[in-house]
């Protein structure tokens, strides 16, 4: 199915690397004006820089998304400079795992601030031009851990559950004004991260998940860019989970 998009501009945290990068891509091919967003300047530039080398349409924003005062003039300079942001795509993620005992303050909170805060953040000053246009889309990153919970993951799984309340919130809040908001909550992903992973704990999850095997950053994105179009304009408030068949 070939997906509809008139003439948008989207911005997407954490599209440096891994699923926000896949993300950028794939929306950028569709002929989306892409904002890649990261805290690093070198990673967002190259993603940046990789979308105007295929022929696509991307600016880069090295910012700190945990950073509120920061995000709030990134944004009005964003707003000013293309008018309208129509996609908001919240990936931005950091994991400090532990067991909850031996969890620093520090790291709950540079958890929850980064993968929570960092929604309300972007949605508060980029959903409000969202709505006064009457079209919109809101697709934030969450994780299957959100739905299930992991040990060792505490401010990880409470920070991606606090992003499903907030998803569906919002979608109450903002329906009236054509602008939807939905989560995407991905299984093990092969990522930076997972490719870390001893070959046995590979294997391991591997064979908890119906489909045997961990999922592509493309699996993501597709989905995503399907949220993000117009073929989706009477879907909000909804978690879809592209993991494999983890949770059923």
């Amino acid at each position: 199915m070939s997906l509809t998009f008139n003439n948008r501009v989207a911005l997407v945290t954490g599209a440096g690397r891994g699923i926000g990068k896949a993300i950028a891509d794939l929306l950028a091919k569709n002929g989306v004006t892409v904002i890649c967003v990261s805290k690093s300047a070198d990673s967002c530039g190259a993603t940046a820089a990789g979308i105007i080398a295929a022929g696509g349409k991307a600016k880069a924003l090295a910012v700190d998304v945990a950073d509120g005062a920061a995000v709030a003039k990134a944004s009005a300079d964003l707003l000013a400079e293309f008018g309208q942001i129509d996609i908001l795509v919240n990936n931005a993620g950091i994991t400090k795992d532990g067991l909850l005992f031996r969890m620093s303050e520090d790291d709950w909170n540079s958890v929850i601030a980064t993968n929570l805060n960092s929604c309300y953040y972007w949605t508060k000053h980029i959903g409000r031009s969202m709505t006064q246009k009457r079209w919109g889309r809101i697709v934030n990153i969450t994780s299957v851990v959100a739905l299930m919970g992991n040990a060792g993951q505490a401010n990880y799984c409470a920070a991606k559950a606090g992003m499903i309340g907030f998803t569906k919130s919002i979608a109450k809040e903002f329906a009236a004004r054509n602008v939807t908001s939905n989560a995407v909550a991905p299984g093990f992903i092969k990522t930076d991260m997972t490719a870390a992973m001893p070959p046995e704990a590979a294997e391991k999850i591997s064979a908890v998940i119906p489909l045997k095997r961990l999922g592509e950053a493309a699996d993501i994105a597709h989905m995503t860019a399907f949220l993000c179009s117009e073929e989706a304009n009477y879907i909000t408030g909804q978690v879809f989970t592209v993991d494999g068949g983890m949770v059923m």
